[in-house]
């Protein structure tokens, strides 16, 4: 019997989703196919409505060896398992004649701990542990949370918080879940034979696909200790975050509440001297984090540098200390050992860290008024460590509907440290960049609109004229609006303003309710707006009439005074690159094609993408801002862009009147 062809196999799984074939689904399968059977590497641009989730795992089930795939969000994280793969799986299995494995993993934190849940949460201020659950009031949030977590353990299979629904606070699930620093270990632990988090490692053992999350990539990737199983292929999906997620897991913090609380674990599992030594070097560090400036420290001031080697060396003693002592007075003391252990690490490594000042690494000072001050310290750059550690030993697939800006992948590719493509080295990985199209009439379906006319954009300046045109647009528009604003305060004064000029277009604000609240409530009333920043450029998927207007308030530049993106620009400078084009311009162009990707999510979707800064038009950078998006038709004409909104407005108004009166002869 011959072996089934990758579009017999295609074919079956497209079929088996409710879904139509596609060129750019057909073409993305093949590349990916070809770079595993080479073991090379692959970039794939593939647009909104491609089918790309199924353009990847036909040929990587196809190929039989074992295969990651990592994706930023929960969403396609659970699309994956609970949809494509079942549906896929079945559909191949008779082509195949085999039935491929799949099994979701994610970071210890994600699961229900079950040493917490029956013996208890050590706590701060007294020896061992404390029932959580007699703690709490049964009548508050917190103690109804815990209740229904309790209850919950004896039903799930799994122990993954995601599938607990309703979910619970982060507060409550506090209480019942560990770090990977915090966990005894299976052999330690009294519950380790039935642990969820031991459990779901197992199952990806014996699983041909395992489906995680950026974050464990990367904790995979910097920590050394293996994480994920041994797998020969790897797809990074949504990969225009990967380098975001990894700067965030290698990025390290200190404040003087996590310094207190580390003291507080440690101080009756260690002798006074040591406890001491803590003690007054937590005092010590949090005098000076009062006195700070916030920004970056190119050079970590002289007395807050003997802070903190005050503190890594107390911190350093205390560790040891807490391996030599033994009080059996104390309850449950191996967890609550591990648990003071792991805040003291934390605090010994960031601080031993900022205090070796490296050339690599960024050092900053923040204060935020809810979470008052903290030490920051994050690499200049992860590329380095990407090109290491991701693309040996494996075939990476890399994949998202934006990867391709300015017109080329050249800027992302050296984002993740690929040399350009087609540069030849022995020591650089080999790769390509494919832009498989999108299955939408771009040009047709949608109009990019610069307002040229508009003053250019101030820093935190009065924007008078860019609000008038803003609600000129929306009344065009007849609501169906989603702005994008570069910051919070920005969509705050948009929205307060708007509701008071034009108070028949509700106005929803990111922050006054959750975002799934805020998006169903977007796409039930088609009158209605939703304002916000950074999730809403990039976490929106609303097909159809309620949204056919998405506004960007200006180009999203990082801000000056951002310390990691300012360091990294330098960094180009010095080396003789452009420091702007390759950070900034970078930044701002990935976030404007994901916020242009919102307007057409379906066949049917028109709109307006409507830029109120007139640089995009104006300033040299704007060309390979606009290349890198949708190629939508392009104009500066104010007036024909307002008829336009009328017009689609109209039709959509008629199709709703049409769909309201079927309803009703159907009544």
């Amino acid at each position: 019997m011959t072996e089934p062809s990758l579009p017999e196999l295609l074919h079956a799984a497209v079929t088996a989703v409710g879904g139509t074939e596609r060129p750019g689904q057909v073409t993305m399968a093949e590349a990916v196919a070809g770079a595993i059977d080479d073991s090379s590497h692959l970039l794939v641009q593939a647009g909104t409505g491609t089918g790309k989730s199924l353009g990847y795992l036909v040929p990587a089930l196809a190929h039989g060896e074992r295969v990651v795939v990592a994706t930023a969000t929960l969403a396609l994280q659970r699309q994956l398992v609970e949809r494509d793969l079942p549906r896929t799986v079945d559909a191949l299995h008779p082509l195949l004649r085999r039935r491929p494995e799949f099994a979701m993993l994610k970071g210890r934190s994600n699961y229900l701990c079950l040493h917490r849940l029956h013996e208890g949460v050590p706590q701060d201020e007294e020896d061992g542990l404390f029932d959580q659950f007699e703690a709490a009031a049964p009548t508050s949030k917190l103690g109804q949370d815990l209740l229904r977590l309790r209850d919950w353990s004896d039903e799930t299979e799994t122990g993954d918080r995601d599938d607990l629904t309703p979910g619970v606070s982060d507060r409550a699930w506090a209480q019942v879940s560990v770090s990977s620093r915090e966990c005894l270990g299976a052999t330690k632990c009294a519950y380790g034979a039935e642990c969820f988090a031991e459990m779901a490692r197992e199952r990806a053992k014996l699983a041909e696909v395992v489906v995680t999350n950026h974050a464990l990539l990367a904790i995979d990737a910097i920590e050394g200790a293996p994480v994920l199983p041994q797998h020969e292929v790897l797809i990074v999906d949504e990969a225009h975050e990967l380098v975001s997620r990894v700067t965030g897991v290698a990025t390290g913090e200190l404040t003087p509440g996590q310094v207190n609380r580390a003291v507080r674990r440690a101080a009756k599992l260690v002798n006074e001297k040591a406890a001491d030594q803590l003690q007054t070097a937590a005092e010590g560090f949090e005098r000076l984090m009062e006195l700070a400036l916030p920004g970056r420290l190119e050079e970590i001031p002289e007395d807050l540098g003997y802070a903190l080697m005050a503190l890594r060396d107390a911190a350093r003693t205390v560790i040891s200390a807490i391996g030599s002592t033994r009080d059996k007075s104390v309850q449950d003391e191996d967890s609550v050992r591990k648990q003071a252990l792991a805040s003291v690490e934390s605090v010994h490594d960031v601080a031993e860290r900022i205090t070796n000042g490296s050339e690599w690494d960024v050092v900053w000072y923040e204060r935020h008024d809810r979470f008052g001050a903290s030490l920051r310290v994050a690499p200049m750059s992860v590329s380095g460590l990407l090109r290491e550690k991701l693309f040996a030993d494996r075939s990476v697939v890399l994949t998202s509907a934006t990867l391709k800006l300015g017109g080329d992948f050249n800027g992302v590719g050296a984002s993740l440290g690929l040399a350009p493509e087609g540069t030849e080295g022995d020591d650089l990985p080999q790769w390509k960049g494919v832009d498989v199209g999108s299955p939408f009439d771009y040009p047709k379906q949608g109009i990019l609109y610069v307002a040229k006319h508009l003053s250019r954009p101030a820093r935190d300046g009065d924007r008078g004229d860019m609000l008038d045109e803003l609600t000129e647009l929306i009344q065009a528009a007849g609501g169906r609006t989603l702005g994008l604003f570069s910051s919070m305060r920005a969509a705050q004064l948009a929205a307060e303003e708007l509701r008071s000029r034009i108070p028949e277009y509700p106005i929803l604000l990111q922050g006054e309710e959750t975002l799934g609240e805020l998006i169903k409530n977007f796409s039930a009333d088609p009158k209605t707006c939703l304002f916000g920043t950074l999730s809403l450029w990039q976490g929106v998927d609303v097909p159809g009439p309620s949204c056919q207007l998405v506004v960007m308030d200006k180009i999203p530049f990082p801000r000056p005074d951002d310390p990691l993106m300012s360091a990294r620009q330098k960094a180009v400078e010095e080396n003789g690159g452009n420091g702007f084009m390759a950070v900034a311009a970078t930044h701002a162009a990935l976030l404007m094609a994901q916020g242009a990707g919102r307007l057409v999510r379906a066949t049917g979707d028109r709109g307006v993408v409507a830029v109120l800064d007139q640089r995009l038009a104006t300033a040299r950078y704007g060309s390979y801002l606009k290349a890198s998006l949708p190629d939508f038709w392009y104009t500066t004409d104010r007036n024909q862009v307002r008829r336009s909104l009328t017009a689609i407005d109209a039709a959509a108004r008629k199709a709703e009147e049409t769909v309201g009166a079927g309803e009703a002869d159907e009544a």
